[in-house]
């Protein structure tokens, strides 16, 4: 009964023991979960990263250092980028005021290279403002006349590279006699021809103004052959087979259908033979180089009448080619006086077939009868009943069945040109 209490109080102190030990496990055990609790609350985003590469460790000093280099890279791509761009800017802005001092220092030295700088542009951006003195060296002091019309004169100038050009000047010498209306028909001229741009056309290439001393004037291609007049009329020219003709004819009809067709139409004053120029392979090339006159009588047509006119003289054109007669001759008066009695049926249509196409070969009397048919049309007496031009061209395409590509000049002088000056730029 001695021991009882002493092996009691060692069982209460192992007890106490015991518990106290529990007692710090208990207490470091929370301790440890709060910590990681509150760990696990602070680092969430990472240990969401770590979920998704559970391989992944902690990053290292060498990592660290990967980072700051992949910023400073991107800074550095960054900067070179602001800089390229910056230079593109500057060099840009010295071509431009380069560009542009050139243009308001350009000189005349036209005839060093072929070709001037403002002849080039011709071709490129448009009808430029020519100077007097490189055409006056291109024309040979305007000595080389290779035609007159009612209002102006036409010279041949030939570049130093050989390309060929035409010039229509007005006679006119003076300021005084020339009046405001007559500037600003001379502007709308050179407007409207600058719109045209057709391959069987004389394509307007500049013009110049100058006042002392006084000069307007247009530069256009230039065709080498010499005018339809010619070839039907002069007895030296080479006269021209029927399937000639039709192409030169066609030409001209698919080249007044495309000026009609633009947005307002352009109608030429004059249409003859004499205004029909043939390139090297005997295509047409329709010229319009007549001034508008500052007088009344003269004054522009409406647009109406004058597309009446012009598909009245049209006919008188076509029975002009089919005849190979002059519109009007003092031995046989009037042209249509003469065909009447064809067209009417009392004489036979053959016989009005020129002379010169009979001795050699027969013209197909369809091609006549189609032909006169759209004669008929187009000179009758009642302006209101004769067919417009785009009606006329239509009645051409089936009457004589030639495409567009079948009448164009197979060298086109402008391109010619433009050769020219690729080439002279590459050098």
């Amino acid at each position: 009964r001695e021991e009882r209490p002493s092996g009691w109080l060692w069982n209460l102190g192992q007890k106490k023991v015991f518990s106290a030990a529990a007692t710090r496990t208990i207490r470091s055990t929370t301790l440890r979960q709060l910590l990681q609790a509150r760990g696990l609350q602070e680092s969430a985003p990472s240990s969401k990263a770590t979920d998704q590469h559970p391989m992944s460790s902690p990053p290292s000093h060498s990592q660290a250092e990967t980072n700051d280099s992949s910023s400073v890279l991107h800074w550095v791509i960054y900067a070179l980028c602001v800089s390229g761009a910056l230079g593109l800017v500057v060099i840009a802005s010295v071509v431009y005021l380069l560009v542009s001092r050139r243009k308001k220092d350009n000189t005349v030295n036209p005839w060093a290279t072929g070709l001037s700088g403002q002849l080039r542009k011709a071709f490129v951006t448009g009808v430029p403002s020519l100077g007097r003195a490189e055409l006056e060296a291109a024309c040979e002091n305007f000595s080389n006349v290779i035609g007159t019309v009612s209002d102006s004169a036409l010279y041949k100038g030939t570049l130093s590279s050989g390309v060929e050009i035409a010039v229509a000047s007005s006679p006119v010498k003076s300021a005084k006699e020339w009046s405001d209306r007559s500037e600003e028909q001379f502007r709308n001229k050179i407007s409207e021809l600058s719109k045209v741009n057709h391959k069987n056309f004389m394509n307007l290439l500049g013009y110049c103004t100058c006042d002392d001393p006084f000069t307007r004037m247009m530069v256009f291609e230039y065709a080498p052959c010499g005018s339809l007049f010619e070839h039907l009329h002069v007895r030296e020219a080479e006269h021209l087979d029927w399937p000639t003709r039709l192409r030169i004819i066609m030409g001209v009809t698919y080249c007044l259908e495309h000026m009609n067709q633009l947005d307002p139409p352009v109608t030429p004053r004059t249409l003859n033979s004499s205004s029909i120029y043939l390139t090297e392979d005997y295509a047409a090339k329709f010229s319009d180089t007549e001034f508008w006159k500052d007088d009344e009588a003269d004054a522009a047509p409406t647009r109406s009448a004058g597309q009446d006119s012009i598909v009245y003289k049209f006919g008188i054109l076509l029975l002009e080619v089919i005849s190979g007669r002059l519109p009007f001759s003092e031995d046989h008066g009037l042209l249509v006086l003469w065909a009447s009695s064809y067209l009417d049926g009392k004489r036979p249509i053959g016989s009005m077939a020129d002379p010169v196409l009979r001795a050699s070969s027969p013209v197909p009397e369809e091609d006549l009868a189609a032909l006169c048919d759209v004669v008929r049309l187009c000179i009758n007496r009642e302006a209101a009943k004769r067919p417009s031009m785009a009606e006329v061209a239509g009645l051409m395409k089936g009457a004589v069945r030639l495409s567009p590509e079948q009448t164009t000049p197979r060298n086109n002088p402008l391109w010619w040109a433009e050769l020219e000056i690729m080439s002279t730029a590459s050098t």
